[in-house]
Protein backbone atom coordinates (compact mmCIF):
# COMPACT_ATOMS: atom_id res chain seq x y z
CA UNK A 1 0.00 0.00 0.00
CA UNK A 2 2.99 2.55 1.07
CA UNK A 3 4.25 1.78 -2.59
CA UNK A 4 1.18 2.43 -4.19
CA UNK A 5 0.60 6.04 -2.38
CA UNK A 6 3.81 6.87 -3.15
CA UNK A 7 3.13 6.16 -7.25
CA UNK A 8 0.59 7.98 -6.64
CA UNK A 9 1.93 11.01 -5.20
CA UNK A 10 5.01 10.75 -7.30
CA UNK A 11 2.68 10.72 -10.74
CA UNK A 12 -0.58 12.53 -10.31
CA UNK A 13 0.17 15.28 -12.45
CA UNK A 14 -0.29 12.48 -15.50
CA UNK A 15 -3.95 11.23 -14.75
CA UNK A 16 -4.86 15.16 -13.97
CA UNK A 17 -3.51 15.86 -17.60
CA UNK A 18 -6.00 13.00 -18.91
CA UNK A 19 -8.59 14.08 -16.97
CA UNK A 20 -8.65 17.65 -17.58
CA UNK A 21 -9.00 16.59 -20.98
CA UNK A 22 -11.99 14.21 -20.19
CA UNK A 23 -13.57 17.12 -18.26
CA UNK A 24 -13.02 19.58 -20.81
CA UNK A 25 -14.55 17.19 -23.53
CA UNK A 26 -17.62 16.42 -21.76
CA UNK A 27 -18.12 20.54 -20.66
CA UNK A 28 -20.93 20.95 -23.13
CA UNK A 29 -22.78 17.77 -21.62
CA UNK A 30 -22.35 18.68 -17.60
CA UNK A 31 -22.96 22.60 -18.09
CA UNK A 32 -25.52 22.49 -20.41
CA UNK A 33 -28.09 25.52 -19.67
CA UNK A 34 -25.42 26.87 -17.28
CA UNK A 35 -24.90 30.53 -17.09
CA UNK A 36 -21.81 31.79 -18.70
CA UNK A 37 -19.97 32.65 -15.74
CA UNK A 38 -20.66 29.35 -14.46
CA UNK A 39 -19.31 27.63 -17.28
CA UNK A 40 -16.11 29.69 -17.00
CA UNK A 41 -15.67 28.61 -13.26
CA UNK A 42 -16.17 25.41 -14.40
CA UNK A 43 -13.23 25.51 -17.08
CA UNK A 44 -11.05 26.45 -14.28
CA UNK A 45 -10.55 23.00 -13.33
CA UNK A 46 -9.50 21.69 -16.24
CA UNK A 47 -7.26 24.00 -17.54
CA UNK A 48 -5.85 23.92 -14.35
CA UNK A 49 -5.36 20.47 -14.90
CA UNK A 50 -3.39 20.98 -18.22
CA UNK A 51 -1.24 23.64 -16.64
CA UNK A 52 -0.12 21.17 -13.80
CA UNK A 53 1.12 19.41 -17.09
CA UNK A 54 3.34 21.74 -18.33
CA UNK A 55 4.31 22.70 -14.13
CA UNK A 56 4.76 19.29 -12.87
CA UNK A 57 5.98 17.44 -15.80
CA UNK A 58 9.28 15.37 -15.11
CA UNK A 59 9.09 16.89 -11.01
CA UNK A 60 10.03 20.36 -12.66
CA UNK A 61 7.80 22.97 -10.15
CA UNK A 62 9.41 20.63 -6.85
CA UNK A 63 12.81 20.83 -8.68
CA UNK A 64 12.89 24.27 -9.32
CA UNK A 65 11.69 25.17 -5.72
CA UNK A 66 14.34 23.42 -4.33
CA UNK A 67 16.72 25.04 -6.49
CA UNK A 68 15.74 28.34 -6.66
CA UNK A 69 14.15 28.54 -2.83
CA UNK A 70 15.55 26.19 -1.25
CA UNK A 71 19.20 26.42 -2.59
CA UNK A 72 19.88 22.56 -3.18
CA UNK A 73 17.65 21.73 0.02
CA UNK A 74 14.43 20.03 0.30
CA UNK A 75 11.88 22.82 0.39
CA UNK A 76 9.18 20.73 -1.22
CA UNK A 77 8.70 16.74 -0.77
CA UNK A 78 6.84 14.88 -3.52
CA UNK A 79 4.40 14.65 -0.93
CA UNK A 80 3.84 18.55 -0.75
CA UNK A 81 3.90 19.02 -4.16
CA UNK A 82 0.93 16.20 -4.39
CA UNK A 83 -0.73 17.27 -1.87
CA UNK A 84 -0.85 21.30 -2.41
CA UNK A 85 -1.90 20.15 -6.24
CA UNK A 86 -4.61 17.61 -4.97
CA UNK A 87 -6.30 19.30 -1.94
CA UNK A 88 -5.34 22.49 -2.39
CA UNK A 89 -6.73 22.83 -6.35
CA UNK A 90 -8.77 19.80 -7.28
CA UNK A 91 -10.50 20.01 -3.71
CA UNK A 92 -10.56 23.38 -3.69
CA UNK A 93 -12.39 23.34 -7.12
CA UNK A 94 -14.72 20.82 -5.93
CA UNK A 95 -16.35 22.55 -2.97
CA UNK A 96 -15.99 26.23 -5.33
CA UNK A 97 -18.41 24.28 -7.62
CA UNK A 98 -20.30 22.93 -5.38
CA UNK A 99 -20.55 26.82 -3.50
CA UNK A 100 -21.41 27.92 -6.95
CA UNK A 101 -24.01 25.75 -7.81
CA UNK A 102 -25.69 25.02 -4.57
CA UNK A 103 -25.34 27.89 -2.58
CA UNK A 104 -24.51 30.99 -4.68
CA UNK A 105 -22.64 31.92 -7.72
CA UNK A 106 -19.96 34.32 -6.48
CA UNK A 107 -18.41 31.41 -4.71
CA UNK A 108 -17.38 31.03 -8.19
CA UNK A 109 -15.08 33.87 -7.36
CA UNK A 110 -12.48 31.72 -5.96
CA UNK A 111 -11.79 29.69 -8.50
CA UNK A 112 -11.61 32.50 -10.61
CA UNK A 113 -8.86 34.25 -8.20
CA UNK A 114 -7.19 30.89 -8.30
CA UNK A 115 -5.92 31.28 -12.20
CA UNK A 116 -5.70 34.71 -11.85
CA UNK A 117 -3.56 34.87 -8.51
CA UNK A 118 -1.42 31.96 -9.98
CA UNK A 119 -0.59 33.43 -13.57
CA UNK A 120 0.29 36.65 -11.55
CA UNK A 121 2.63 34.86 -9.26
CA UNK A 122 4.13 33.11 -12.53
CA UNK A 123 4.75 36.20 -14.25
CA UNK A 124 6.43 38.22 -11.17
CA UNK A 125 8.80 35.59 -10.57
CA UNK A 126 9.29 35.32 -13.96
CA UNK A 127 10.58 38.89 -14.28
CA UNK A 128 12.26 39.22 -10.82
CA UNK A 129 14.57 36.23 -11.56
CA UNK A 130 14.49 36.92 -15.29
CA UNK A 131 13.98 33.60 -16.41
CA UNK A 132 10.92 30.75 -17.37
CA UNK A 133 9.54 29.14 -14.56
CA UNK A 134 7.25 25.98 -14.13
CA UNK A 135 3.78 26.09 -15.36
CA UNK A 136 4.52 30.40 -16.98
CA UNK A 137 3.20 29.65 -20.48
CA UNK A 138 -0.19 28.12 -19.41
CA UNK A 139 -0.92 30.46 -16.95
CA UNK A 140 -0.20 33.63 -19.39
CA UNK A 141 -1.73 31.65 -22.39
CA UNK A 142 -4.80 29.88 -20.81
CA UNK A 143 -5.27 31.49 -16.69
CA UNK A 144 -5.33 35.20 -17.73
CA UNK A 145 -7.60 35.44 -20.64
CA UNK A 146 -9.69 32.85 -18.54
CA UNK A 147 -9.57 34.85 -15.28
CA UNK A 148 -9.82 38.10 -16.81
CA UNK A 149 -13.25 36.46 -18.54
CA UNK A 150 -14.40 35.37 -15.47
CA UNK A 151 -14.04 38.23 -13.56
CA UNK A 152 -15.69 40.13 -16.06
CA UNK A 153 -18.59 37.83 -16.23
CA UNK A 154 -19.19 37.38 -12.55
CA UNK A 155 -17.29 40.01 -10.51
CA UNK A 156 -19.88 42.87 -11.21
CA UNK A 157 -22.67 41.01 -9.96
CA UNK A 158 -21.10 40.18 -6.74
CA UNK A 159 -20.49 41.87 -3.79
CA UNK A 160 -16.87 43.52 -2.64
CA UNK A 161 -16.92 41.35 0.56
CA UNK A 162 -17.58 38.23 -1.29
CA UNK A 163 -14.99 39.47 -3.66
CA UNK A 164 -12.39 39.69 -0.55
CA UNK A 165 -12.97 36.78 0.68
CA UNK A 166 -12.80 34.46 -2.18
CA UNK A 167 -9.29 36.75 -3.09
CA UNK A 168 -7.91 36.04 1.02
CA UNK A 169 -8.95 31.97 0.43
CA UNK A 170 -6.88 32.00 -2.58
CA UNK A 171 -4.13 33.84 -0.88
CA UNK A 172 -3.39 31.74 1.92
CA UNK A 173 -3.93 28.89 -0.10
CA UNK A 174 -0.75 30.05 -2.43
CA UNK A 175 0.62 31.10 1.61
CA UNK A 176 0.84 27.97 2.20
CA UNK A 177 2.83 26.73 -0.18
CA UNK A 178 5.58 29.31 1.31
CA UNK A 179 4.78 28.08 4.81
CA UNK A 180 5.29 24.77 3.59
CA UNK A 181 8.41 25.32 1.77
CA UNK A 182 10.29 27.73 5.09
CA UNK A 183 9.07 24.85 7.85
CA UNK A 184 10.45 22.60 5.79
CA UNK A 185 13.87 24.80 4.93
CA UNK A 186 14.09 25.53 9.04
CA UNK A 187 13.83 21.79 9.84
CA UNK A 188 16.80 20.90 7.49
Amino acid sequence: MKATVSRLQANWVYGGALAGVGLLALSPLLTAGWPLGQLLVWLVLPVYMLHQLEEHDGDRFRLFVNATIGRGREALSVRDVFVINVFGVWGVMVVTLWLMRAVAQGWGLIGIYLVLVNAVLHLVQALAMRRVNPGLWTALALFLPLGAWGLAELGPQETLALHAVSLAIVVVLHGAIMVTARRRLASA
